[in-house]
């Protein structure tokens, strides 16, 4: 009897999974904490096993797929480097075949969910695209016509480690100045902490008048509610991401620009200081259709569904050769 096909986006805070049939319909969820990057790499699976074997509830695996927050190799089958998880080289996808005993499928999280967005969401239709992820940092991928460009080693859409600042802000991938550190849920929260201290705050009350102990959510909950803290934090990192974001558009040229990850959640608050940004540097900004910048339509749920989406496309090739047709592309 065919069992369910579970996605599963791992990235710097979570574990999210669920079985998704092949309309992208999510019908369950699991939901685990991700261990952090000092621990073993056997405590990232278990949490991973954890969350797969509880959204399918007992029934059969088919396929997973997984949506790694860290830079896959080209066969899918390692996590070579992830900045915010301990995986170095990882064999992520036999690791896993092993223990669930059903194929699994693996990449980039952020190229997982373009993959959902140009199949069911802001990017379908579009010839050419970028997808944006902004969660713990930033991930990317470079869409074209539906189909996303992985590069030679796999690795295409890192956009978050792009050097924007020289001698910036440290890197938890090793290095200084990266995106990620100026337009994140991470850089979110600094900007959050250091601002409590220049004027009165709603944070204060949230943390005790503990400025360590900021979350992004606590951040987002306090800009709803008007405070100035909170939406300058928005308005710095949004206009990061317009700077950003520029330097793509003039380099790759997209028909649109989509902006996913949990931070995405805020909404106009972080992109219309974003689609400011973004015209305010775009080189010859005047004499371009400069391209729209919007909000992903999959929301948390876009890299699980794109893993989906993965292991879905890799079993009917399976099931076209076992068949005589031949494998065909995506």
């Amino acid at each position: 009897m065919p069992g369910v096909v579970v996605g599963v986006d791992i990235g710097g805070t979570k574990v999210l999974a669920g079985v998704v049939d092949e309309a992208g319909q999510v019908s369950s969820t699991a939901l685990r904490t991700t261990p952090g990057r000092r621990v073993v790499t056997a405590q990232v699976e278990d949490a991973l096993v954890e969350a797969i074997l509880e959204s399918a509830a007992g029934q059969a695996l088919s396929g997973v797929g997984v949506a790694a927050a860290g830079f896959v190799d080209s066969r899918g089958e390692r996590v070579m480097f992830a900045p915010h998880l301990p995986w170095q080289g990882e064999p992520l996808r036999d690791l896993l075949q092993e223990r669930l005993g059903c194929p699994v499928a693996l990449d980039n999280d952020a190229n997982c969910a373009a993959r959902a967005e140009a199949h069911h969401g802001a990017a379908r239709g579009t010839i050419s695209a970028l997808m944006i992820t902004m969660g713990t940092g930033i991930g990317g991928a470079v869409l074209l016509e539906g189909h996303v460009l992985r590069g030679a080693n796999g690795m295409a859409g890192e956009f978050g480690h792009m050097q924007v600042v020289p001698d910036g802000q440290s890197c938890e991938c090793g290095r200084r100045g990266c995106w990620e550190q100026y337009s994140s849920g991470n850089a979110l929260v600094r900007n959050a902490r250091t601002l409590m201290g220049e004027q009165p705050s709603v944070l204060e009350e949230m943390t005790g008048g503990h400025p360590d102990r900021v979350t992004g959510p606590m951040v987002t909950a306090a800009a709803e509610q008007g405070d100035l803290v909170a939406r300058r934090a928005f308005a710095s990192v949004g206009d990061w991401l317009g700077v950003g974001t520029a330097n793509l558009v003039a380099a790759l040229d997209p028909e649109v620009v989509v902006i996913g990850g949990g931070v995405s959640a805020a909404g106009d608050r972080l992109l219309e200081p974003a689609r400011a940004a973004l015209q305010r540097t775009l080189v010859g900004a005047a004499h371009r259709v400069v391209p729209d910048l919007v909000a992903a339509q999959l929301g948390p749920q876009a890299g699980m569904i794109g893993a989906a989406l993965l292991v879905t496309s890799a079993l009917g090739a399976e099931r076209r050769v076992s068949g005589g047709d031949g494998p065909q592309e995506e």
